[in-house]
This record gives C-alpha cells, structure tokens and sequence, in this order.
C-alpha cells in the first residue's frame, strides 16, 4: 500500500460524505441534528478557507481516511490550538498506516499554520481510536462536556 496524503478539493465532496458517515457506525452515533446538506456546506467552507482544511489519505484513487483541521483559537495558557475533527480511516484500511500518514500531516499542516498543539475530541466508547492516538505521541488530558443547542 501506497498512501499519498493530500488536502481535499471541492471534487471530493462525496468521498468525504461517505466517510463522514464511517463515524456514524457504531459505536459511533450519528448526531441528532446531522444534515448532509449542512455538512455539504461545512466541507466546501473548511476547504475554501485559509484557517481550515480536510486531508484525504489517499491509496492509488481510492480514498481510504480523512481528518478536518481548523486554527481554533489562540488559548491564554496554551497558544495557538488546532482542532482536529472527523479523523476516520476505513475499517478495512485500519492499522496499515493511513491514520497515522494522517496525524504526521495534520501535524505539518498545524505547525506551518502558526499553531502550538492539536486538540481532538472522541466519542467514549472509541477505545481503539484512544489506543491510537495515545501509541502515535497524544495523552489525554481532559474531559469534553457538550451542550447541544436547538437551532
């Protein structure tokens, strides 16, 4: 396997979308107010911005994981974060190397936009994805709370 690692363009839309929904498999769930025309939106704003951008891992046409990066903030204790979301490779791709081409970018792409650390969160039951992201350098350092607002 030959994975290239690429930023995403309006092109692919539907590659993306279709991994989106790998996030909704369990034990992932899809989230109450998803909407694909929503995320349709989301995908061609994170692209077209400066601040934002989706990676493909890419094995010859085939696009087998993604993750979305955003300059988030600039923290007074932290710096500049970058939050890394939808970071998802393919079940049958997992553990050959894509999701960690993946992370290795994301880390590039973080450090050359000006940013200090890369934060992520991940559903509770991902036990695997912790297990990855703890094997590839990243510790886990808080508790993420959401309150979801009805539009």
């Amino acid at each position: 396997m030959t994975i290239t690692i690429r930023p995403a363009t309006q092109a692919d839309e539907e590659a993306v979308l279709d991994l989106i929904e790998e996030l909704f498999v369990a034990p992932g769930a899809r989230p109450p107010h998803y909407r694909v025309d929503d995320a349709r939106e989301a995908i061609q704003r994170t692209i077209s911005s400066e601040h934002s951008d989706i990676l493909l891992g890419v094995d010859g046409d085939t696009v087998i994981g993604m993750l979305a990066l955003y300059v988030d903030f600039l923290m007074i204790r932290y710096g500049l974060r970058c939050w890394l979301e939808d970071f998802v490779v393919l079940p049958s791709e997992r553990s050959r190397g894509a999701g960690r081409a993946l992370l290795e970018a994301a880390t590039v792409w973080a450090r050359t936009h000006g940013c200090t650390h890369i934060q992520l969160n991940s559903f509770n039951a991902r036990k695997d994805a912790h297990r990855f992201y703890v094997a590839n350098g990243m510790t886990q350092d808080s508790f993420s709370f959401n309150l979801h607002i009805d539009g």
